[in-house]
This record gives structure tokens, sequence and C-alpha cells, in this order.
């Protein structure tokens, strides 16, 4: 595959360490033209957990309305072309491979880092490619992020902030968050999805410093079990109570709402997990202050209801590791991999009226102590596995050997078939395996499951 040769070629050593600084990037883009000048209208994404899913509910309710989206997300799970989404498809492999030939010569004469040779190559793609929002995530951290060179997006949000990539972004929370909230722009509104004090208060002095209005989980929107009605706590703006019952409610009642100023609503989300509540709101929020665009309550329901973005708590219904089961033995696939992805898995599994069986594989700079603690108190037992064919895989023996200490009955695997053949033979039915701890080991199943 020409593609895959020269994408590895990016990962070359020689290329480029990380380079604390975005002038490197804007040397780049400036001789290939400002291509970051010429996107569609941009909502910009940072945070630690939920980013993903966020941009995937956004894109399901952008087009539920009629909207084109291109969208850019990282890292992708079985091929590349998943990070550059051009109204609504895959980037194909015939303008990928124009692309990076295009790139190459500049790069020969200005190293830079993966990330920022295929920003600048996304960039390229979306300003060629016009549509009527682009949902641009950010690869790491914010401030100094690649793709934070853009000037004036519409909006900013903010998912979850929790520890991870700490050997880049700092050590403790409000040193992270002050990275994360490195997207504020002057002017532009920021969404904050639910945060922990700490970080919340670094993006609200951020914020003050900009001028940049916040629009806050708990604050100017809410989520509850029901609607608390007659638009009481919101000031002087009626919310839409007489929506009876509100879109997306299933007809036996019951649910989440989601409340601001703006609207009630009842949230479907389509992806597993209570946390999804969370992203989906998050989601209507950014909607919320969007009142350019013709979006309804009906839209959002539909959208919230559909989206797609897999390896987060998704059931695998088919395929060649389904087939090695016997019926009765659920398997589920989760990229989680940092302590607050486990805990949200944790939460999940704790719901599960049957054995759990883990099969577990991380990378190396994770810590696997603080994301499997969260699991430890439900799973009957834990697989580790390497990653295939991934150079920065922990050694499954350092996994089971941090299991074993939170007392987990663990056990260290030749290959993720060979876990599935042993819990296969050992599980009685119901049960349920689950396997988990990295995003690339979510895209190797994916890739062998088929």
């Amino acid at each position: 595959d020409p593609v895959e040769t020269f994408l590895n070629r990016l990962h070359h050593p020689v290329l480029a360490g990380i380079d604390l600084s975005l002038d490197r990037m804007h040397r780049m883009l400036s001789v290939l033209g400002s291509p970051q000048k010429r996107l569609p209208p941009i909502i910009h994404v940072a945070g630690t957990n939920g980013k993903g899913s966020l941009l995937a509910y956004l894109q399901a309710v952008f087009e539920a309305a009629g909207y084109s989206v291109n969208r850019y997300t990282s890292p992708h799970l079985v091929r590349f072309n998943e990070r550059i989404i051009l109204r609504g498809k895959s980037i194909d492999d015939a303008a990928l491979h124009r692309l990076l030939n295009h790139i190459a010569p500049f790069l020969q004469a200005q190293p830079a880092t993966f990330f920022e040779a295929t920003t600048a190559l996304a960039f390229l793609a979306f300003a060629e490619h016009p549509a009527d929002v682009l949902l641009l995530e950010t690869g790491m951290g914010g401030r100094l992020d690649a793709t934070n060179v853009i000037e004036k997006p519409l909006l900013t949000a903010i998912t979850p902030i929790s520890f991870d990539h700490t050997e880049y972004l700092g050590k403790t929370l409000t040193a992270i968050a002050g990275e994360k909230a490195g997207i504020l722009k002057c002017d532009i509104p920021c969404i904050v999805g639910k945060q922990e004090a700490e970080a919340e208060n670094v993006i609200e002095q951020k914020a003050a410093a900009l001028n940049a209005p916040l629009y806050r989980y708990s604050i100017e929107w809410k989520i509850s079990p029901s609607p608390v009605g007659g638009g009481s706590g919101w000031g002087h703006v009626k919310t839409q109570n007489n929506v009876s019952p509100p879109p997306g409610l299933p007809p036996t009642g019951g649910g989440v709402f989601y409340e601001s100023p703006q609207r009630t609503l009842a949230l479907t989300p389509s992806l597993a997990g209570k946390f999804q509540y969370d992203n989906a709101a998050t989601a209507v929020a950014c909607i919320d202050l969007l009142p350019q665009f013709a979006i309804t309550d009906a839209h959002i329901a539909q959208g919230l209801s559909s989206a797609v973005w897999p390896a987060r708590l998704q059931p695998i219904t088919r395929g060649r590791y389904r087939d090695m089961l016997p019926p009765g033995i659920d398997l589920w696939l989760d990229g989680g991999h940092n302590p607050q992805g486990g805990e949200v898995l944790g939460e999940w599994l704790k719901e599960q009226e049957k054995p759990i069986y883990l099969i577990c594989g991380m990378i190396r700079g994770k810590e696997v102590g603080a994301y499997l603690k969260f699991l430890a108190p439900y799973a009957a037992e834990l697989h580790a596995v390497a990653i295939p064919g991934e150079a920065q895989s922990r050694k499954p023996e350092e996994i089971e050997k941090a299991a074993a200490e939170l007392g987990m009955a663990a056990y260290s695997a030749a290959s993720i078939e060979k876990a599935l053949q042993t819990i296969a033979q050992r599980a009685r039915t119901p049960a349920l395996i689950c396997i988990c701890g990295s995003l690339y080991l979510a895209g190797k199943v994916l890739t062998a499951n088929g």
C-alpha cells in the first residue's frame, strides 16, 4: 500500500521531535499557501476524554439537519483515512496520495512531527473541499497543538480533563487544564463539559482574560433525570417545556433530559455507557450557541440516536473473533486508556449482571494500575496481551503484575486469539468479554476481526 509506506516514512525518527511552539507549524503552512485560512467554519475541540464521541454526535446532528461536515480526529483505528472526513466520507487513497506527494518536498526542507505533517495535509484537504462546518479535534493538548493555528473558530469546546500525556502536558490537573484551555480565543464562546473544580477554575481564568463567554455543564446547561418545568432556574428565558413528550423521548417515558435556556430535550445517545449522556449533552450545548444553523430538536434527537463511534463500548456482534466464542458469551471492545477511561468502563461493567473477563493491552507510558483499579472489582479474570505489531506496547507480564497487585486473577496470553480460546473454555455462560486498554489495540482487533 503506497499510502501506508509513505505514512510510515513520516514516522521516521530523523523527521522531528515534539516542538514546544507553533512556529514550525506556521512556517510549514505558510509555504503550503496558508490553507488554515481557507477552511469551513470550525468547532475546535480539546479535552482528555469524550472528544471523539462529541464530534460523532455533532456530525450526526448536522447531517440530520442536512448540513455537510468535514471532520478531523486522531488516532485512527484501522486506516489513516478515517482521520480526515470530507463531506461525511473518509478521504480516498488517490486524494491522500496526491496530498502526501505535494507536502513531501516541504518536509525534506522543514522537518515536522507525524501529527504536524498530517495536520497540514488535512488542512489542505479541507481547504479543497468546502463544507458547512469543520469539526476539528486537537491531537494532544491545546495551546501548542498543531491544530491551534486557526484564528477564528465558530466555537471552542472542552470535554472532561483528566491525567494523560503528563510527560508533555504537566503532572497536575491545573497544568493540563492550562494546556487544554489554550484553544480558547478572544470573544469566541467555549462550551465546557463536566470538569473537576480545579480544571474549571483554570478554564474560567483563561476565559476571563480573553473575554471568551463560557457555557458550562451544570451552570448554563445541565442534565437531569426529569425536566424541571416552567423554565425555573434559567432567569428570564422561558424553556420550551410545552413539548409533550420532548423529542427523542421513548413513548414509555424515562431517560435523561438536557435543559438550557434554549430547550428541554430528552437525550437518546446511540453509544453505550452512562457517560455518553454527558457527551451527547455537550453536543446539544454546542448547537444551542449556533443559531445560524437551522437545527431543530427533532434533528438533534435523530442525530444523537444515530451517531457511530467505533471502539467506545462497542459490541462485536459478528466477525472472526465473535465466531471463536460460543453463544451466550458477549464480546465488547473499548479503547479507553487512561484513569478516567478506566473509571467510565468500570461504571459500565458494574451494571452488567454476568461474569466479566477482560483482555487487556496497553501502551508504555500509560498508568496501568491507575486504569485497572476501576475494573478490578468487577472482573472474574484479566488476560494481558501485547498489542500486535506495536513497538510501544507494554509487555503482558507488566499488565499481569499490576492486575495481580490489585487482587485480580491475572494471566498473560500469547495473543488475543489465545486469550479468547482460554476464556471460551473456562467461562460458563452467560458471560461477557471486554477487550480494553488501548485505542491501538482496538484498531488491531477491528482489523483482525474483519
